[in-house]
């Protein structure tokens, strides 16, 4: 206890001085990489995560935690630490596509926690409050919250959908390192962060690439080294050139390389639209030319115009009292996807008993009541639980040699096992 303590209090401390002096540069960070430290963050990090290169599993680690701590501790100090290969993963995209995740061994996941919290305690005080992805504070759900009450209540009518193409591969390691000195003056520190971003990666086929840009999707320390990134290269600017020179209001409002900007003239967000290609592109980055765009979004074209974020639709509709009200609903495509994976779910796991599906059934359930479950979107919500008790009674019913149920018999089946109802969660939390 007195030694999470210590360490809560060295955080605190890094965090006070960042907010207090924001052209401070931090020296010796590099030798708060200590045992203290690692031991707390080994009790954060996830022991049930995809293995990397080296195979060794968390409970193997954590076998031998105390020497393991201390072998790395004593690199660190003699500057003989390596980072290890990453080993490449590819997950389905909702597009058909592949996405390539980097997944390090267990002791880089165990040090970039480490230093990713480090990180976290100097640059939580100096990025903007536009910025949710990715944060301990704020996230997905609150970034979704917030953007409806800043549509419907800044008299923005005009909006510029917008996300980075292939962002976390094209991330420019020069410009990053850049970024990072503007408050790190530690080289080893420093030295070490590039160690992760030149790390090589093991392919699936076996062949080792040595990457020249990009920070891997997966790894530990990638989220807070992508906020970085984005917080000198588009929020800053943002906040101190675009917003300045708009006469009509603007908001920019993002979640990692996903953002939307809203503005209450038309050629402003022109301009803007304009120019955001141009500045993108002196820090290595390139637009999605297929989710980008400038558009009408106002409660005087009502049902013209819509877009997503975040696996949401948005649109303006009326309330109950006749009056224009922001209207919110599940993606379609996002629910095609999610109920696709419920029917994979279900194909996998129909050997288990049929408590016990509905058990894991359930936390499947509650996760997406818990995001999905704004006020306005029961519909949606019905329309998923619906479907997913479909695919789930079509999957019991072909399991070899077991009973059949009809609807009503499912249906029964499934009360009395108290399958998770729609409901509409609490909404987020504010950010601060």
């Amino acid at each position: 206890m007195k030694e999470r303590i210590a360490v809560q209090t060295s955080l605190l401390g890094i965090a006070k001085k960042a907010k207090s002096d924001k052209r401070y540069r931090f020296r010796n960070l590099y030798r708060e990489l200590n045992e203290e430290l690692l031991r707390d963050s080994w009790r954060l990090l996830r022991k049930d995560a995809a293995l990397g290169v080296d195979r060794v599993s968390a409970a193997e680690y954590e076998a031998n935690l105390e020497e393991n701590i201390k072998q790395l501790v004593e690199r660190l100090k003699r500057k003989h630490y390596r980072a290890r290969l990453v080993r490449r993963h590819y997950i389905p995209k909702g597009n058909g596509g592949m996405r390539p995740l980097g997944i390090p061994a267990t002791e880089d996941k165990l040090l970039q926690l480490a230093v990713k919290r480090l990180l976290e305690a100097i640059y939580e005080q100096d990025f903007l409050s536009c910025s949710y992805g990715y944060r301990p504070v704020v996230g997905a759900r609150t970034a979704v919250d917030e953007l409806r009450v800043k549509l419907q209540f800044g008299g923005y009518h005009h909006l510029v959908e917008a996300d980075i193409k292939g962002f976390f591969d094209h991330l420019s390691h020069e410009w990053l390192m850049r970024m990072l000195a503007e408050r790190i003056d530690d080289e080893p520190f420093l030295r070490l962060i590039k160690k992760w971003l030149k790390a090589g990666v093991l392919d699936s086929d076996g062949k080792v690439l040595r990457p020249e840009s990009g920070t891997p999707q997966g790894g530990i320390i990638s989220p807070v080294l992508a906020n970085v990134y984005l917080h000198y290269a588009l929020d800053l600017w943002f906040e101190r050139v675009v917003q300045r020179s708009c006469k009509g209001g603007a908001f920019l409002h993002r979640y990692a390389d996903d953002f939307v900007c809203g503005f209450g003239r038309a050629e402003e967000a022109q301009r803007f639209y304009n120019e955001l290609e141009e500045r993108l592109r002196k820090f290595g980055l390139e637009l999605a030319q297929d989710k980008t765009r400038v558009m009408p979004f106002s409660r005087y074209r009502q049902g013209e115009t819509s877009f997503e974020f975040l696996g949401f639709e948005f649109r303006w509709g009326v309330n109950r009292k006749g009056q224009a009200w922001l209207r919110r609903r599940t993606a379609r495509k996002r629910l095609r996807n999610s109920l696709k994976r419920v029917t994979e779910w279900c194909r996998q796991n129909r050997h288990r008993r049929i408590r016990e599906q509905v058990q894991l059934l359930n936390a499947k359930l509650r996760g997406s009541n818990n995001y999905y479950g704004v006020s306005g979107n029961s519909a949606s919500l019905d329309e998923f639980f619906y479907h997913v008790r479909r695919i789930h009674q079509r999957w019991l019913n072909q399991r070899s040699q077991r009973r059949s149920y009809t609807w009503a018999a499912y249906t029964e089946l499934m009360r009395l096992l108290a399958l998770e109802q729609p409901r509409i969660a609490p909404r987020a939390k504010q950010s601060l």
